[in-house]
């Protein structure tokens, strides 16, 4: 079974309540109707029911009577968020006013939907950028305890599969923070570790990458990554990590044991940590390119809840494959 049915697979075991809050979108609506037709999540709209509905015939949209539709501007539980919004962001002068606007907004609603247990997880950003998508994510959902910084995998499936899991590894930061430090490089590896139980199904062997293997440069950035190997080890003693490790020999058996003998890592990594934002995004880019390979993602990590950003040129399978990928979050958490 390749990777995505195995997901899906975990999805119908493990139904969750997923919200999208683009029910107007075209591509969203079809992937609300596979999704459903799939059974991968219980999933539920944004938007005006009679729109929606117009939209769903005239796009050919399946199962539509399945699918739960709720209209941000008028439904029984908007007092309830708007409540809860001025609360929790009292500190900040936020009055019952404003937020009777902002929750209007479906991406403020759905936030506000997880946060009082009355949905599992989010997928948005087809027809909204990354920020406005993760504003309100930030504001009211937050991270995870003991998580300060929010960050994005790919899984990466090669079709040589000689290197990581049978080919498939885990990549990490490529989509969000640009120049962690060496605290917020910790907490990312130890987040992607979860991802990478959670979606991949993988035990991970996690190689803190960098231009020197074990002291084979001196640079204030190979220091970085080796105190981050370290605290990450401190924040989760169970991890399987090493660093600070050059990619050859973080993935290729003969030159890990040659760099770095008596590593357990070194040259069977199977996730790849990158020292900032700009290494991870030319690298994964690079590979999906040059070997062909299939990169799922990205999955945004260290949230509470899980709230996954869509890029706006997805495919409608883009949108179902990340509700599958939600929903396996949302189980996991």
């Amino acid at each position: 079974m390749d990777l995505i049915s195995g997901i899906k697979e975990k999805a119908k075991r493990n139904r969750q309540r997923i919200v999208l809050p683009e029910g107007y979108e075209e591509r969203t609506l079809k992937a609300a109707g596979i999704a459903t037709e799939e059974n991968l999540a219980d999933v539920i709209l944004l938007g005006g029911r009679e729109e929606i509905l117009a939209k769903a015939a005239e796009f050919g949209v399946k199962n539509i009577d399945k699918i739960t539709i709720i209209n941000p501007k008028q439904h029984e539980k908007k007092q309830v968020y708007i409540d809860l919004m001025v609360e929790l962001r009292k500190k900040k002068g936020l009055t019952p006013t404003e937020a009777s606007k902002l929750i209007e907004d479906p991406l403020y609603l759905g936030t506000l939907m997880i946060k009082n247990g009355d949905a599992d997880g989010e997928v948005a950003g087809a027809d909204n950028a990354t920020g406005d998508v993760l504003r309100p994510a930030f504001q009211f959902v937050k991270t995870k305890p003991g998580i300060s910084v929010v960050s994005g995998a790919f899984v990466m499936i090669l079709k040589d599969q000689e290197f990581g899991e049978d080919g498939m590894l885990v990549f990490a930061d490529c989509a969000v923070h640009p120049d962690p430090n060496e605290n917020e490089l910790a907490e990312i590896a130890v987040a992607t570790a979860h991802t990478t139980r959670a979606i991949a199904g993988m035990e991970p062997r996690i190689a803190m990458l960098s231009f020197s293997t074990k002291g084979s440069a001196k640079h204030e950035l190979v220091d970085k990554v080796i105190n981050a190997t370290k605290i990450a080890r401190e924040m989760d003693p169970s991890l399987k990590i090493d660093g600070e490790l050059q990619a050859d020999a973080a993935i290729v058996d003969a030159i890990g044991k040659k760099k770095a003998p008596g590593s357990e890592i070194a040259g069977r990594a199977n996730v790849l940590v990158f020292p900032d934002l700009q290494s991870g995004n030319i690298s994964y880019k690079l590979v999906q390119r040059l070997a062909h390979a299939e990169a799922l993602g990205p999955v945004l990590q260290g949230m509470a809840a899980p709230i996954n950003d869509l890029s706006r040129g997805c495919s409608v399978s883009d949108i179902v494959n990340m509700i599958a990928v939600t929903a396996n979050q949302a189980a996991t958490e």
